[in-house]
């Protein structure tokens, strides 16, 4: 496992180049699913230095709070419920400018502005989100939504995911 981590600078597809195959090498041969969720949020929020940084596992019918980084957040979310929930009905990314123009925001923390969340998907079945906060309005875009979909997707490649 290679626990080192180097912060990349330049363009935003040029940090998410250089990141993913550290992320790849990081996790690579760890197969724990909780143990990756980890490290994936620890290096996303020391190259880009966002809010919050987190995932929520699928549990019945509702996210639970997972790995993250950042401030205290919500524990549980209902499924179509908020930018999380809806991402997980949806099964898209979802990718909001200015979380108070999103009917039914959950404002875990004031200080969010503007948010991202990809689903993980395994075939059709959701197991999951990452979600990702920023406090600036408009942070994230098409950029961000593509790279994080292969984060997303080297994570659960790497990893045993519970049914």
């Amino acid at each position: 496992m290679a626990e080192t981590f180097y912060q990349q600078s330049g363009s935003k597809q040029e940090q998410y180049q250089s990141l993913l195959p550290q992320i790849q090498a990081l996790i690579s041969d760890e197969r724990d699913f909780v143990a990756n969720m980890a490290n994936v949020c620890a290096v996303l929020k020391q190259q880009f230095d966002w809010l919050w940084i987190g995932f929520y596992v699928v549990r019945g019918e509702e996210l639970v709070l997972a790995p993250f980084q950042g401030p205290i957040a919500c524990t549980r979310i209902a499924k179509g419920r908020g930018v999380c929930g809806s991402a997980w009905a949806q099964a898209q990314t979802i990718v909001v400018p200015d979380v108070n123009q999103f009917a039914g925001h959950i404002a875990c923390s004031s200080l969010s502005q503007s948010e991202i969340v990809v689903p993980m998907l395994l075939g059709e079945r959701c197991v999951g989100v990452l979600d990702i906060d920023s406090a600036d309005l408009a942070m994230f875009d098409d950029t961000d939504a593509e790279f994080l979909q292969q984060v997303v997707a080297v994570l659960l490649a790497s990893s045993d995911v519970p049914a």
